[in-house]
């Protein structure tokens, strides 16, 4: 049987965010939290492994305490067991610490259960900067298989898979050796809706929880020691004032038509 890790993040629903203008902070009070869009077809597609291949999946998700309801979430969609890593001595982490704090859970996962696959989102939703999952397979030695948006085929005897990279302007399809790491497109698939007996016995269910000590991380490397990076200011970009509109157009094209090519050359936008 696969052993199939898929990391996940609760995020703030970025539709109902707002900026603080004294502060430049978002204001999180009041927003509610959702499973990365990304990471949904993660488990999806961890899903579907699980119904072709047969795997036992596990939800890993680093975050406040907060979280546990997001990974009940994604516990009604197929997967076995969820894990929850928090820690006050977690705040702050960039992506660096963050993918030392996830890898160093997988690793312990990978020593009590072994490993096959880990799965992750593309990017997230609040940070866009797609680097957690790259640095995880890279600090784990895995192969890395980024951009798919297909799991073509995955051999479990010769601990092989092959997956279709979406590339720019073309497509890809890579053979690698597991474990891998793959992070997944949304164009992977459509997550499907949990049943209502799923729904129920996720809720029921308490994810495992994690915390520095469990995991004998070292403090210079999470946190905003182990942060590197850090985040200076964040605005709102400005408001977009409408275009102007020429009148006529539908009575007098030609007359309207005139006027915009008089305004393009009056602009200098053109010479």
């Amino acid at each position: 049987m696969l052993q199939i890790v898929v990391c996940m993040k609760q995020v703030p629903d970025t539709t109902q965010v707002r900026i603080d203008p004294e502060t430049n902070t978002l204001i999180r009070e009041g927003v509610p939290s959702i499973i990365n869009p990304f990471d949904v077809h993660a488990i999806e597609e961890a899903a579907r492994i699980k119904e072709r291949y047969g795997a036992e999946v596990t939800l890993l998700c680093q975050g406040p305490p907060t979280a546990v309801a997001e990974l009940q979430k994604g516990l009604s969609f197929a997967a076995d067991r969820a894990i929850l890593l928090t820690d006050s001595a977690m705040r702050g982490s960039d992506t660096l610490a963050t993918s030392y704090i996830l890898s160093t859970a997988i690793k312990r996962i990978w020593a009590e259960n072994g490993l096959d696959l880990v799965l992750c989102g593309k990017q997230t939703i609040d940070g866009d900067t797609a680097q957690v999952g790259p640095g995880i397979g890279t600090r784990l030695s895995l192969s890395q298989l980024t951009y798919v948006d297909k799991v073509v085929e995955i051999d479990a005897e010769k601990r092989r898979i092959q997956v279709r990279r979406r590339l720019e302007g073309a497509t890809a399809i890579i053979d690698a050796p597991m474990p891998a790491l793959l992070t997944i497109l949304k164009e992977a698939n459509t997550p499907r809706y949990a049943s209502l007996p799923a729904l129920i016995k996720s809720l029921r269910t308490q994810p495992a929880v994690w915390n520095a000590a469990d995991l004998e991380l070292d403090a210079e490397q999470m946190g905003l020691n182990g942060s590197p990076t850090s985040v200076r200011r964040i605005f709102a970009p400005p408001e977009r004032t409408g275009g102007e509109i020429i009148p006529g157009g539908m009575e007098a094209p030609e007359r309207a038509a005139a006027a915009v090519v008089e305004k393009i050359l009056s602009s200098g936008a053109v010479e």
